[in-house]
């Protein structure tokens, strides 16, 4: 028998494959389908490490299990081109992102390819290039016209590093997600979609979705949905009104101050009549200069000042209470004023005491007896009302409608969720399809202009200033078309654009008259199977969302939701236990894991790890346990005999063969990886201990092995006598008949002491079971006469004689 040789197998077979278009997904079968997609990469410099490989890994051997089950499976892959870490790797070489990015995505499809991943490359999208983003261009304006993308002033979280906009969610605790610099605020006019108007339609259809429990709570908490109410607080002596939101009306009478958002127009408003007109000025400009999150981060000192000269009334005990500006307190969240109740909320606690106001406990924690006298403590929960006037002794809930209908309030619903603003000032990227006339008016690129494409005649370096704005050709072209005057937008798209409908495309990615058609839609969509990274649970999982929830209210599509499950797989920690970084330089590259132990050897590895979802470090020295795994399979094959053999006169063995069908094909439906290798293990276990394995049972553990580890799985069907390839063949199936076990072996013990075994079958009672036990010979021995005090039988197991 030759030597298993990885890489004389591997090449063999992926050169086949690809000749004979193996997974090429068959349009014209009428199995049912089912549609496996992985979150497409962004093609960096630094190509896979190690830790890309385990998603993959999981999707192609559901991919091929879902196959050898009888379904037609859509399995593609593509590229997430433009945006920011195309364009800085650019920039690092010195070379064109067209050019790098070509580069680098024939890198990565070329180590996507030596894994022996059965994606159907007929069907490889990029998003950098015009035939894709020419339907990008196509959706902007599909919202444009329909009233859900607006071009609007707004203070935007700028990146001086990366010299570009940033969305709030690409904005981590005040520093750039990409680069890591510190954020700004400018007030900059950009372009926004109105993902705002869907949010009911975001947090309601998550009840429809088979999705990780965290995730769907990451989604909820991201829109952040509160129900309360709207109350007014009149300012005395004065036409102003505040109007504030609170979730927690019960605690109305506990207000003793208003604080409003710096850039509340009340405050200018009511300048000229406070006594620090300087000082709260002062405090204005100086909040202007901080980010968003840099004012709300729970580390940060919460401070404000205070508008001497007037005060409101608290409408439910008509009490007068300063007017504070803070720099806590957001214009666009709610109303951009609050009502502090320090007895109750953490954060109005913490700055009452700052600045010694006054506390007054409304709401009583019904299981302590607290007094509010000098309040310790802050009581956020519901309870029973005191200090409430005519509402003591009321709960809290009781009281919330009452109060409201006292203090003629309004019910409210807001959201935390803001508009998702799209615009870039980069050059890698989906250019805005919009021009302005003479008086600065936006229209839309008429379609049969599209796509719109990216100009070349610039330098893409960024600068603070978009890059297109500098090309003449992109000028010259919009002069041409519609005359002089008119002027081109020169942003260009936030890449999550791209990759909110992209897999809409790979149902028909060769469409040029649309994005698809509604016969492809219907028959791939929506994804039945969703795998990426956690760090997506909210950014591109909403985006892609909201563009799926624009197409069904516009009745291109009529489900709801785009990814039907999903899953999330863990991250593959460096052998240090750190995160894979190059600037750590403890990256593993996948390339050399093949090169030296093979692809089938790695799969196995990875998937053997752990559960899936868990983080797990990195161990080149555990890698030679999954090799061996294999050898031990390939070794197998001198032990086939094309007849009858001993497995079929043992039915333990046959037994834990139909076990193995079954479990191995559950666990890989639950993406229970691990645990259907390790009981593969345990059948090669038993077949290395047979004198012969016949034909028929080598060919099952080969088809087993086939979805994990597909060269080798191949060779060895194809050494077996095979016809066609392994992959086509059909999962093989269990007879439950079989997994029943006829007999059983029982320990039996003496005061807990091994004392003798014997095979008893399945059908004999307890009383039987005890009486055999008794009456062994070496058992009599033991005894020596002794009556025995007690006997305790574990079912199937043991038998324990107590003297």
């Amino acid at each position: 028998m030759e030597k298993y040789n990885h890489t004389k197998i591997e090449k063999k077979w992926q050169k086949e494959w690809e000749k004979q278009e193996l997974y090429k997904t068959d349009e014209e079968s009428d199995k049912k389908k089912f549609y496996i997609l992985d979150m497409y990469p962004y093609p960096s410099g630094e190509g896979l490490h190690v830790g890309h490989v385990v998603g993959y890994t999981a999707t192609d051997i559901y991919t091929r299990f879902k196959r050898m089950n009888g379904f037609n499976v859509l399995h593609p892959m593509g590229w997430d081109a433009f945006g920011l870490p195309a364009e800085n790797y650019a920039i690092k070489t010195g070379m064109h992102p067209k050019d790098t990015t070509q580069k680098t995505t024939d890198i990565f499809r070329k180590q996507i390819q030596h894994l022996g991943l059965s994606y159907d490359w007929s069907r490889e999208i990029s998003t950098h290039r015009p035939e894709y983003y020419r339907w990008t261009q196509w959706f902007f304006l599909l919202l444009y016209e329909n009233g859900l993308a607006e071009r609007k002033f707004a203070k935007v979280n700028w990146c001086e590093s990366c010299k570009t906009v940033l969305a709030n969610e690409q904005v981590l605790s005040g520093f750039c997600e990409r680069c890591k610099n510190e954020i700004v605020q400018k007030n900059l006019e950009q372009w926004f979609f109105k993902i705002t108007e869907f949010a009911d339609a975001l947090i309601d259809d998550l009840d429809d979705v088979d999705w990780p429990q965290s995730t769907v709570i990451n989604q909820r908490n991201w829109i952040g949905k509160s129900e309360g109410a709207e109350i007014e607080f009149r300012i005395q002596n004065s036409e102003f009104r505040i109007l504030v939101f609170t979730t927690r009306v019960d605690t109305l009478f506990g207000v003793t101050y208003i604080v409003l958002a710096p850039e509340h127009p009340l405050v200018a408003g009511l300048l000229q009549d406070i006594s620090n007109k300087k000082e709260v000025e002062a405090y204005v400009k100086e909040t202007s200069t901080k980010t968003e999150l840099e004012r709300t981060a729970e580390s940060k000192e919460k401070n404000g000042v205070e508008l001497r000269g007037v005060k409101a009334i608290n409408p439910a005990n008509k009490k007068e209470i300063p007017i504070f500006v803070a720099n806590y307190v957001l214009t666009h969240y709610g109303t951009g004023a609050i009502m502090a109740v320090p007895a109750h909320d953490e954060r109005d606690f913490e700055f009452a005491k700052k600045v010694k106001l006054s506390i007054v406990e409304v709401v009583r924690d019904k299981t302590r007896n607290s007094k509010a006298g000098g309040v310790a403590r802050v009581y956020t929960g519901s309870g029973q009302l005191v200090n409430s006037g005519k509402f003591d002794g009321m709960d809290s809930g009781e009281a919330q409608e009452k109060i409201l209908a006292y203090v003629k309030g309004k019910k409210k619903t807001t959201y935390k969720l803001r508009d998702w603003l799209v615009s870039r000032q980069r050059y890698w990227g989906a250019p805005i399809p919009i021009v302005y006339d003479k008086q600065g008016k936006p229209h839309s690129i008429p379609k049969e202009y599209l796509p719109w494409l990216l100009p070349t005649d610039v330098e893409f370096k960024p600068t603070g200033i978009s890059p297109l704005a500098e090309s003449k050709e992109l000028r010259g072209r919009v002069e041409n078309i519609f005359g002089k005057g008119w002027r081109p937008e020169v942003d260009t798209m936030d890449t999550f654009v791209c990759s909110s409908w992209y897999f809409f495309r790979f149902a028909d990615p060769k469409n040029e008259k649309e994005f698809a058609s509604h016969e492809q839609i219907k028959k791939w969509l929506p994804v039945d199977l969703y795998m990426g990274g956690a760090e997506h649970t909210v950014l591109h999982l909403m985006y892609a969302r909201f563009f799926t929830k624009v197409l069904e209210k516009l009745k291109y599509i009529d489900f709801k939701e785009p990814f039907s499950k999903l899953r999330h797989q863990g991250m593959i920690l460096a052998e240090d236990g750190r995160k894979m970084s190059k600037s750590l330089g403890n990256i593993t590259n996948p390339d050399e894991i093949v090169e030296r132990f093979g692809a089938d050897t790695m799969r196995i590895y990875e998937m053997f790890m752990g559960p899936l979802a868990d983080s797990k470090p990195w161990n080149t020295q555990n890698i030679m346990g999954a090799r061996r795994f294999i050898e031990r399979i390939w070794r197998l094959q001198i032990k086939v005999k094309n007849q009858k053999s001993s497995l079929d006169k043992n039915k333990e063995l046959d037994t834990l063969l139909h076990q193995t069908i079954k479990k191995v094909g559950s666990d890989i439906e639950n993406l229970k990886f691990n645990t259907a290798i390790s009981q593969m293990m345990i059948l090669v276990n038993a077949l290395e201990k047979a004198t012969v394995v016949n034909l028929s049972s080598y060919k099952i553990l080969v088809q087993l092995v086939a979805p994990f580890a597909p060269h080798v799985a191949e060779e060895l069907w194809q050494k077996m006598g095979g016809t066609d390839s392994v992959h086509k063949k059909e999962w093989p199936q269990f007879d439950e008949s079989h997994i029943i076990a006829e007999t059983y072996t029982i320990v039996v013990q003496i005061n807990g002491k091994v004392r003798a075994k014997f095979e008893a079958s399945t059908d004999l009672s307890e009383a039987q079971i005890k009486e055999k036990s008794l009456s062994m010979e070496r058992i009599r021995k033991c005894l020596s006469g002794k009556k025995p005090q007690r006997i305790i039988y574990v079912f199937g197991k043991i038998v324990n004689i107590v003297v």
